[in-house]
């Protein structure tokens, strides 16, 4: 096996191989070059990384290894790389901004280490911004992120504006956000990085749990503890990925 090559690891029940047949992320060549200080910083160098419909992933990397960089593109947020990108099947090398934002908000929902929670808007008016930018009826937007504010516990909550919560209440209501469209994708950067010990486990137990029902999960994280708990590692180091399976 190519070190850039990455396939499905022995960590994955096997019982849940046909869940995971199909790629739902599918990169070649994946190279990032920056300009920095008038010198060519190359972030990327030629990544193979292929993540299945089902899977829970973390991808691992010290600063400066690439990962960040991977991230984005993962995400749709940067369009300017080489190589080929493929999402649930779809080529999205090449599309333009407003295509891979369209996109994005269908595919994909965000976790993010610090919430990005609108201050002034209560957490059920921001878990339900996802769906209004998508074009649902704000009846329809309410319900879904009701819906999933409760599935995170958070019932009683839903009239609170995100600093009258605690800060795992927060990331719980930053979760519902995420899945208000029913993402094929949750993409979680450094989600437990602001979290106590205790805290963060439970959040760890609830990307577990969307797993379970077949939400693709990928996680990107320094900490290994948080690492171990996904099904798969993808190491980051120097712009290149390799199997780091635990």
């Amino acid at each position: 096996m190519s070190p850039r090559q990455i396939t499905a690891t022995q960590r994955i029940p096997q019982q849940r191989l046909a869940i995971i047949s199909e790629p739902l992320v599918e990169m070649r060549a994946i190279a990032k070059t920056y300009q920095r200080d008038g010198a060519a910083v190359t972030a990327l160098r030629g990544l193979d990384v292929v993540i299945r419909q089902g899977e829970f992933t973390a991808i691992m990397g010290r600063s400066g290894s690439g990962k960040s960089t991977l991230l984005h593109i993962l995400g749709l947020l940067d369009e300017e790389y080489e190589g080929s990108y493929r999402l649930d099947g779809q080529l999205v090398s090449g599309l333009t901004a407003d295509e891979l934002s369209r996109l994005r908000n269908r595919k994909i929902g965000f976790v993010f280490q610090s919430f990005h929670l609108l201050p002034q808007l209560t957490i059920l008016e921001n878990a339900a911004l996802p769906a209004l930018y998508a074009g649902k009826r704000p009846r329809e937007c309410r319900a879904a992120a009701r819906l999933h504010l409760e599935r995170m516990g958070l019932r009683e909550r839903l009239d609170h504006k995100p600093m009258e919560l605690s800060i795992g209440q927060r990331q719980r209501a930053a979760i519902a956000r995420a899945l208000v469209n029913e993402p094929r994708i949750v993409l979680a950067d450094e989600p437990t990085g602001a979290l106590d010990s205790r805290t963060a486990m439970e959040i760890l137990d609830l990307l577990r749990d969307l797993n379970r029902t077949g939400t693709t999960v990928i996680l990107v994280t320094h900490d290994h503890e948080v690492g171990e708990a996904a099904e798969r590692i993808i190491h980051i180091r120097d712009g290149t990925a390799d199997d780091g399976v635990a």
